[in-house]
């Protein structure tokens, strides 16, 4: 089978980790700078993903195919829709720029961080462009073990803790996932004579409703949910974005949480219909307390970082709000909003670690008067800040305003409840930067820090780019996506029993 560009942009990172495997460690230079030029070429070679995908279509582009397990009726399936589309380009877009991040910041075990960052991108861009369950379960497997070492090597003073606990949290979903995925093979191989893990063969089977579908969305739900996270399954995330470097929290708010709102669209509504929308409202209601709980957690932090990784509770409560609502705008400003998060979210964890670099401290109260002192760093966090506020004309604004115009078609209550989050994000965050860029500069430590330097800028400079692209032109990225939406809502519809039905099920929440 001749190489195709998904296979490309999949597998190019791992290819680079394994020749970067016979640079001698003392290259320390080298190694930064291939690591680096292996994931900028990579972002370089799926951009033709987007300007060649057809977003009036539904159906899965770039397919590739080859026999894997033949016996087992697992194959090597990939392609990419609309939603995987932009999630592929966020993962490509995000990892070179984490990866500029840590060019000063990690001096020890370099050859082992960069490879491990390859390997890191090899196994989430797999995540998304799997067509075959089994080996959607590889990859989802294979990120969780560079992402262990990322925290557990690299991180802070509670970093083994945060790197177990980041890992057990994760295996409890992923194990019950893989028995549902087992569950679901022969379920399917006994209703139809076909024992496959091929996604798109599963999907056209119609699962009758009941305690079995009920159960394997369960299942599937935990590992996503954890994943997410939402409340109440949240616990591990600050502590594994505290002691994370910087590189790992960009990695892991900017990537590694889409995958949990990724799977819920690609696997429970389509597989499990009646299941969605009979937890359509436990998710519903959920997702407002996280909502609510993320922005007030954070509104009280007194370090920066663990401020930021609270945000994230609340933001991706939204996207989880969205998705339920089974709306087009809903769904949609639910894909445009994991976008939005990955960048808003990816921006302010490299001004923080830029700033820590410098003071080696992270709490507000350590901070104060900056923007005389170091001007630049101020408005580009600023910029930062008031998109993930979701302020008009940015990128935050766009996905929220549709989550929140699908929510109110569903029900206005909840909604008014949810739009409460817009609010509180500005109270904890504005807060936050008041109290550290505003003022007198009452620490001598802050008088004599620098502003960016050109290596800062080139690195923020693209997620600035993208901010301000996606707040003034968001059609750019939501007209690849509705088709697919639509198609999706429509699948959901169509395949969800009598007693479930849509119309029904939208009122109930």
């Amino acid at each position: 089978m001749p190489l195709g560009i998904l296979t490309i942009v999949t597998f190019l990172p791992a290819a680079g980790a394994v020749a970067l495997l016979f640079v001698p460690r003392r290259q320390e230079l080298l190694l930064r700078a291939g690591a680096l030029g292996i994931t900028i070429v990579t972002f370089l070679v799926s951009l033709p993903l987007y300007f060649r995908f057809d977003g009036r279509s539904a159906d899965y582009q770039f397919v590739e195919y080859a026999r894997w397990m033949p016996n087992l009726g697992a194959g090597y399936h990939i392609g990419i829709d609309g939603i995987s589309l932009l999630l592929v380009l966020l993962t490509t877009l995000i990892t070179p720029v984490a990866l500029a991040s840590a060019w000063s910041s990690i001096d020890d075990r370099v050859k082992e961080f960069v490879v491990t960052l390859l390997i890191l991108e090899t196994g989430m861009v797999g995540v998304f462009v799997s067509l075959d369950l089994f080996l959607f379960y590889v990859f989802w497997e294979a990120m969780l073990i560079p992402m262990y070492f990322i925290i557990g090597v690299w991180g802070g003073g509670r970093r083994i803790y945060a790197a177990v606990k980041f890992v057990l949290y994760t295996m409890v979903g992923s194990v019950l996932m893989l028995v549902a995925i087992l569950f679901l093979y022969y379920q399917h191989g006994a209703a139809t004579g076909t024992f496959t893990f091929d996604l798109p063969t599963v999907v056209r089977w119609v699962m009758p409703p009941g305690t079995a579908q009920t159960m394997m969305f369960l299942a599937f739900a935990l590992a996503f949910a954890i994943k997410v996270p939402m409340f109440p399954f949240h616990t591990w995330l600050p502590d594994a974005h505290v002691e994370a470097p910087t590189a790992g929290s960009v990695i892991l708010a900017g990537v590694l949480l889409k995958m949990g709102t990724y799977g819920f669209l690609r696997f429970c509504l389509p597989l499990f219909p009646d299941a969605s929308l009979a937890f359509g409202p436990t998710v519903f209601a959920l997702s407002i307390v996280g909502i609510v709980y993320g922005a007030w957690v954070s509104t009280v932090q007194p370090d920066i970082k663990k401020l930021v990784a609270y945000s994230s509770v609340s933001h991706l409560g939204f996207v989880m709000l969205g998705i339920f609502t089974l709306t087009p705008q809903g769904v949609v400003g639910s894909v445009l909003q994991m976008i939005s998060h990955g960048l808003s979210t990816g921006a302010l964890f490299l001004l923080v670690g830029m700033i820590y670099e410098r003071r080696h401290t992270r709490l507000i109260a350590d901070f104060g008067g900056l923007w005389a002192v170091i001007p630049a760093f101020s408005a580009v966090f600023l910029l930062a800040v008031l998109s993930s506020v979701g302020l008009p004309g940015l990128n935050g604004f766009v996905g929220e305003f549709l989550i929140l115009v699908g929510a109110f078609q569903v029900n206005r209550t909840l909604a008014a409840l949810a739009t409460t989050g817009i609010i509180f994000a500005a109270v904890y965050l504005l807060w936050m930067y008041q109290r550290v860029i505003f003022g007198e500069v009452t620490h001598a430590e802050n008088r004599t820090l620098r502003d960016l330097s050109p290596r800062e800028w080139a690195l923020i400079a693209p997620v600035l780019l993208f901010i301000v692209w996606i707040g003034v032109y968001p059609a750019a990225f939501t007209g690849k996506v509705e088709a697919t939406v639509d198609a999706l809502i429509s699948q959901v519809q169509s395949k969800a029993s009598v007693a479930a039905a849509p119309s029904e099920a939208t009122r109930t929440p």
